[in-house]
Order: structure tokens, then sequence, then C-alpha cells
């Protein structure tokens, strides 16, 4: 299974120059990015472990490159993502989000169907990942 999630989810994994272009992308658009991390990636989980602070004030994408590294580091096993915000709405709205690490191994989600009133059917997903306790998901 490959989860597809945020922008650029239909291409290979991005290297780190494709992560810097996109970064650099973000920082010439005045949107702060921040670097965000879990191991429950739900579709409907939006809300997932922050890496630090967003990271304001940058010129360049190096910093946020070596604040990458650091949780790659720190996190093998994780799906990490970069997201840029556009605060020129005057709210936190996400300009640009893509996954930059993935774990080694997705087991998928499991498919639930349930019979509703009037004989209609609905239907659920669940990863069979958070079948483990978090951080033990997806190996060592």
């Amino acid at each position: 299974m490959y989860l597809r999630q945020g922008t650029f989810s239909h291409l290979p994994a991005p290297t780190d120059a494709d992560i810097a272009a996109q970064v650099r992308y973000a920082l010439l658009n005045n949107w702060p990015v921040s670097i965000e991390y879990t191991d429950d990636p739900h579709p409907r989980n939006v809300y997932w472990e922050m890496w630090g602070l967003p990271l304001f004030d940058l010129d360049e994408p190096d910093g946020v490159l070596a604040e990458l590294e650091v949780c790659r580091t720190t996190f093998p096993c994780h799906y990490i993502r970069v997201t840029a915000y556009d605060a020129s709405y005057g709210r936190q709205t996400t300009a640009l989000s893509f996954l930059v690490q993935r774990p080694a191994e997705e087991p998928g989600f499991l498919l639930t169907r349930v019979e509703s009133d009037d004989r209609r059917q609905r239907y659920g997903w669940q990863p069979y990942a958070t079948g483990s306790p978090s951080g033990h998901r997806y190996g060592a």
C-alpha cells in the first residue's frame, strides 16, 4: 500500500533537493514552514505531532532541512510531512503540505461495512497499524 496524502502524493518519494525546492517556494511566498510526524496516518487525522515550533523568518531552506534530518533520525519509522501556512487570509490556512518520509512497510487499511437504515451500506476504514500501540506500529 502506498499512502496518498498531500501535494505530490502521486509522485515518487521526494529527494532532499526536491524538498529544498518546495521549501524555497514556500519561503518566497512568505509562508512559514513546519515539520509534523505521526504513526497514525488516517486521512481524517489532520492533527499530527509538530516537530518543534513553526520555522519563521527563514530565507533559505537549509534550516528546514536540518530540522527535518533531526526529525528523521528521531522517528525513522513514522510518517513525516512538511507543511507551509499562508497567513494572508487572517487565519491558519495550509498552502502546501507533502510527505517527506514514510515507513518502509505500510500495512494498509481495513475497510469495514455496516448496514444502516433502509438497507444503506455505510463504510469506514481503519489502519491495520493502529492494532499496535503508538510508537510500535511500524517496526524499530
